[in-house]
């Protein structure tokens, strides 16, 4: 697998997962056009890229506005001479519960995530269609947005909303040629780092050692660089007939999420009145409830956190 001669843009990609993207791209032979809010962020990015010979470029802009997917991609153009690949990973996180979420906390969640990945991805389609480029499109997803998680209602929205366009644009982009795709991350990040359930993963992590084999392998969760590898795979021409999927990646674990499919079909002369339904809905439904959020196995004792001292 090579990389040679593509051009990628990852957005959100100045450190954490999306820094860990540009690079594994970049050292499969990617040019990569960095992004992030912060100039020396993404300086210290770009300059990562080029002390191991690659090439990269920064671009510091918010991503949400067409104006920031439209000088994403004039720069992909403009420094590479044209654009194979689109990551979109920036992101923002405010995390509250429902009735303590403002206006403010939904609207800039969703601007950045769920607007922000379909200026880009309107903005880089046109242009691969437009160049006949038989481009690769991967949208960062969660577990949140299939599962559900308390307190992340405008998160959850988001993530889900990315899936459902992702779904959508493998169809429109098929006959292009251009794949879609979504990544679901489990990797230890700032977001984890503060959940006592991942601390000794994150500790491990933190000072370069091998993260314990439960989180890696029974859990699924690992590095930034874990998640890397399924990055330039998607982005690669061994991946030109995956498109429209879901990919969970963490630690030593991949997995292919289903679509929602319906798990039980029931027919009932007349319609589903609501006397129907109090005779035969509490059974149908009742006995075929999904489950909500995650569910995490126990940590074995020795990877508990140890418990604050009393006073």
């Amino acid at each position: 697998m090579s990389l040679e001669g593509k051009v990628a843009i990852v957005t959100g990609s100045g450190r954490g997962l999306g820094l860990a993207y540009a690079q594994e791209l970049a050292r499969q032979g990617a040019s990569v056009v960095i992004n992030d809010v912060d100039s020396a962020i993404a300086a210290d990015a770009v300059a990562s890229i080029e002390a191991t010979g690659g090439k990269a470029f920064a671009v510091v802009a918010p991503v949400g506005s067409t104006e920031t997917a439209k000088l994403l991609v004039a720069a992909a153009v403009e420094s590479f001479g044209r654009l194979d690949i689109l990551v979109t990973n920036a992101g923002v996180l405010r995390d509250t519960v429902l009735w303590k979420m403002t206006d403010e906390d939904f609207d800039l969640v969703i601007n950045v995530h769920l607007r922000g990945t379909f200026t880009c991805v309107r903005e880089a389609a046109a242009y691969m269609r437009e160049n006949s480029i038989a481009g690769r499109i991967i949208c960062i997803g969660s577990p949140t947005g299939q599962r559900g998680n308390f307190g992340q209602t405008n998160y959850a929205a988001a993530k889900a909303g990315i899936v459902g366009m992702v779904r959508t644009w493998a169809l429109e982009l098929r006959k292009a040629g251009i794949t879609a795709n979504a990544v679901v991350p489990v990797a230890a990040t700032a977001m984890t780092a503060t959940v006592p359930y991942f601390a000794a993963a994150v500790a491990a992590d933190e000072k370069d050692e091998a993260m314990p084999a439960f989180f890696r392998h029974d859990l699924g969760f690992g590095t930034a660089a874990d998640v890397a590898g399924t990055i330039a795979f998607l982005a690669s021409d061994e991946a030109a007939n995956i498109t429209g999927q879901v990919i969970g990646v963490g630690g030593d674990r991949l997995q292919v999420w289903s679509h929602p499919e319906p798990v039980v079909t029931e027919y009932q002369d007349g319609g589903w009145t609501y006397d129907a339904l109090a005779a035969r809905g509490p059974g149908l439904i009742t006995d075929n409830l999904q489950s909500i959020g995650e569910k995490f196995p126990p940590l074995p004792e020795e990877l508990r956190p140890a418990a604050a001292p009393t006073a």
